[in-house]
């Protein structure tokens, strides 16, 4: 077989895997949005391309009283954006301490974030159950906010502390030369350099309260406090539901505030994705 022959199967089986990738990821989202333009609650009834265009259902998730949808909307925003804020501080906080400090413990911290990443969240869930109905959180936001927020920072803190250290102490000398505090050397040299590190945290942990649905199942029991998962799951778990074309119409629009972000942190996003994991 010549070179180029070789170099041609190669690039049709490289386009092939591509296009394999691009249809298991594309449909069923075509699904689910074709599924939310279709007349109707039934799913057997219902179509990928609809016979009959209708936004019935974007109308009803906004306007009637018995959705609960812009209050699940709401409860979702300020969830996951007090998390993304909140936890990239604490995270950046972290990560500064253990990359830039040499202290008692901090060999086994380290290794404490490692190990803590290997154990998955439903490990826990009965011991944060009883945390917050001791402290009188159970079925309330803040609860889920401060859960959250703990989740993150041993996740997140190793890989932000990697890019950290890559910046070169140099720069942290030379400005406590010049009268420069940690504080300063943190919020005016190291956090402008790690915008791409701290982006793919911010968008991460803006998403988690948007795709997550066992935490809040737990946590939370009013209908008024339940986050976007926990509520559209209702509309197809509950007995004799079959809402599948709203709960498809009310997934569609959560893409609306992860995008929106995920625009406004593009610049960053690439660069970020590919060094905090790789560079340290």
């Amino acid at each position: 077989m010549s070179a180029r022959m070789k170099s041609r199967l190669e690039v049709t089986g490289i386009y092939a895997v591509i296009a394999l990738m691009f249809i298991i990821i594309f449909y069923p989202l075509l699904w689910t949005f074709g599924l939310s333009l279709n007349e109707g609650t039934n799913l057997y009834s219902s179509s990928i391309i609809p016979e009959n265009l209708s936004f019935e259902h974007y109308i009803w998730l906004f306007t009637d009283p018995a959705s609960n949808y812009v209050t699940w909307y709401k409860n979702t925003l300020i969830v996951a954006a007090t998390v993304s804020i909140v936890a990239t501080f604490f995270v950046a906080l972290t990560a500064y301490s253990f990359s830039r400090y040499r202290f008692r413990g901090r060999k086994y911290g380290i290794y404490t974030f490692l190990i803590l990443q290997m154990f998955p969240v439903l490990m826990g869930m009965v011991a944060l159950y009883i945390l917050l109905n001791t402290v009188g959180l159970l079925d309330s936001l803040l609860g889920l906010i401060l859960i959250y927020l703990g989740g993150a920072i041993p996740m997140n803190a190793f890989l932000v502390k990697g890019y950290f250290d890559t910046i070169p102490k140099e720069l942290d000398e030379s400005a406590r030369i010049d009268g420069a505090g940690h504080f300063s050397v943190l919020f005016k040299i190291m956090l402008p350099l790690a915008k791409p590190i701290l982006a793919v945290v911010a968008l991460f942990n803006f998403m988690t309260p948007f795709m997550d649905f066992l935490l809040p199942s737990i946590i939370l029991r009013s209908e008024e406090n339940f986050t976007l998962a926990l509520g559209l799951f209702n509309f197809v778990n509950d007995q004799f539901s079959n809402n599948f074309t709203r709960f498809a119409a009310g997934s569609v629009l959560i893409a609306v505030p992860i995008a929106t972000v995920y625009l406004l942190l593009q610049r960053w996003l690439i660069s970020g994705l590919t060094s905090g994991a790789t560079k340290g």
